[in-house]
């Protein structure tokens, strides 16, 4: 209960830690929404109105917002950060589409997912339409070393999306594998967006990897925040199926934890709903009390501020300004969201 509590508690700061950096940089913000609209565009209908789907579903667009603020942070004065931030969004929902394929979602941002509605087919077909929009951005903003960091960063979300898949209903994996796998399929854009920033302004490699280390800190705290909703979360607050994570079989680290510290009774029931997958009415709330009973949300939880404490550390080297106040608190309510 104390897990919930101090959820709900965070929640309307988060928010407000996410408005905060919106409102700042909302004249920049609504040009990356005017390029994303127009680079949708194409003579196949399907293409803009599956991608609009999803596009327009009211995400938060937060690696975006990353890259406006890191660029900002460093004193970029120009607009090329506009169409890096435009090919980050693209780069994620290109992913989102292919993730809800793969794990045959029906709900996404509170909406049925693309797939459900179009079909798989379509759904990976546009997916890989806007990985195309994306490197298009890049080569427009003449910057090589932005080309080199997003291609490298789409390489590696490939290949932890792969691992994840590898890892799925393997209850040997550890935190070490667990980690691997999101620090592909979460930090490593996360961490692109931030590094853009200072790419762009052209800072110091210094600045540069302080910015990248920021992004794969404040990534990681947000995946594991995630992997405690799929077990904690409400759905009209996640615009997703609670429990997604469960039924598919996914080890995350609260099952990591529970599953390493449970009896051979507890083992057997991991073992049952996730390596073999026979699930039946009532285990995913056994699964939710397993897990609390093992302190593995809480301990979750604390990874995630952790994290969020060195994504706020490595800011310190910056100048204070508006920017960095709005990322340092971006990382420090990341733990406490409720979406």
């Amino acid at each position: 209960m104390a897990l919930a509590i101090s959820a709900a508690s965070g929640a309307g700061r988060d928010a407000a830690a996410v408005e905060r950096l919106q409102t700042l940089l909302a004249s920049e913000m609504a040009q990356v929404n005017a390029l994303i609209l127009e680079r949708l565009q194409s003579p196949v209908t399907l293409i803009p109105q599956l991608a609009s789907h999803l596009i327009a579903s009211g995400g938060k667009r937060l690696r975006p917002l990353v890259t406006l603020a890191g660029a900002r942070l460093c004193g970029y004065a120009g607009h090329h950060h506009v169409a890096l931030a435009a090919a980050v969004e693209f780069i994620h929902t290109a992913t989102l589409l292919h993730d809800d394929v793969i794990d045959e979602s029906a709900m996404r941002r509170g909406q049925a997912t693309a797939n459900t509605v179009w079909g798989n087919q379509a759904s990976v077909l546009v997916g890989d339409f806007l990985f195309s929009r994306a490197f298009q951005l890049m080569v427009e903003t003449n910057s090589a070393d932005a080309l080199r960091i997003l291609s490298n960063a789409s390489a590696v979300i490939a290949e932890g999306e792969v691992l994840q898949l590898t890892t799925a209903h393997d209850l040997e994996t550890d935190e070490r594998g667990y980690m691997s796998v999101i620090a592909g399929k979460t930090a490593a854009l996360f961490a692109a967006a931030a590094e853009m920033g200072a790419v762009i302004a052209g800072r110091p490699n210094a600045e540069q990897e302080a910015l990248r280390r920021y992004g794969t800190d404040l990534g990681i705290a947000y995946q594991l925040v995630d992997d405690v909703l799929d077990y904690t979360g409400r759905r009209s607050s996640l615009g997703k199926n609670t429990g997604d994570d469960f039924r598919e079989g996914k080890i995350t680290l609260p099952v990591v934890l529970a599953h390493r510290r449970g009896n051979e009774e507890e083992r057997g029931f991991w073992r049952r709903t996730l390596s073999e997958g026979i699930q039946g009415e009532g285990d995913f709330k056994l699964a939710r009390r397993l897990l609390e009973r093992h302190g593995a949300l809480a301990d979750t939880i604390e990874e995630a501020r952790r994290y969020a404490a060195k994504a706020e550390a490595i800011l310190a080297q910056f100048p204070a300004n508006e920017y960095r106040a709005a990322l340092i608190e971006l990382a420090a309510f990341a733990p406490d969201r409720l979406f």
